[in-house]
């Protein structure tokens, strides 16, 4: 068998093992082994296609994957609206139950229920707001 095959056969294994894995490595492996494989297609002698792999190999990996993963690592979405109040601090302006209450968030007024059912949490409280349900925030006591 050609060393060419070979090579090519070495490129699709290490190009569909990335599909699996995504990390940018395996992929630029094989393709340092697809353009080895063209130059077994030229007659290189092994040793010679051995070094052009492990340079073109050595040059992907430190020069073309930090760029690629720069580009595959997107910062996260800005959080807007009442999905912004998720985790922020609040203060109870009128006792809160599992049924009811009032909080001031940011200068605003909220309706707010207790995120455990059975706590009260008293006025003056400060507590966090794990989740908002329509107009309600649902506050857990600040420890």
């Amino acid at each position: 068998m050609d060393e060419w095959i070979i090579w090519v056969i070495l490129a699709v294994v290490l190009g569909v093992a990335e599909i699996f894995t995504l990390t940018a490595s395996l992929g630029l492996l094989g393709a340092a082994a697809l353009l080895t494989a063209a130059t077994a297609a030229l007659g290189l002698p092994v040793p010679l296609q051995l070094m052009f792999f492990a340079a073109s190999s050595a040059a992907g990996l430190l020069v073309l994957r930090p760029i690629a993963m720069r580009h595959m690592k997107q910062p996260p979405l800005p959080r807007f609206g009442v999905e912004a109040l998720v985790g922020k601090p609040a203060y109870v302006i009128s006792e809160v139950t599992g049924h009811d209450g009032r909080v001031r968030i940011g200068g605003e007024e909220w309706s707010a229920r207790a995120y455990d059912e059975s706590l009260v949490i008293p006025t003056g409280a400060t507590v966090d707001i794990i989740e908002i349900e329509g107009a309600t925030a649902l506050v857990y006591p600040r420890e």
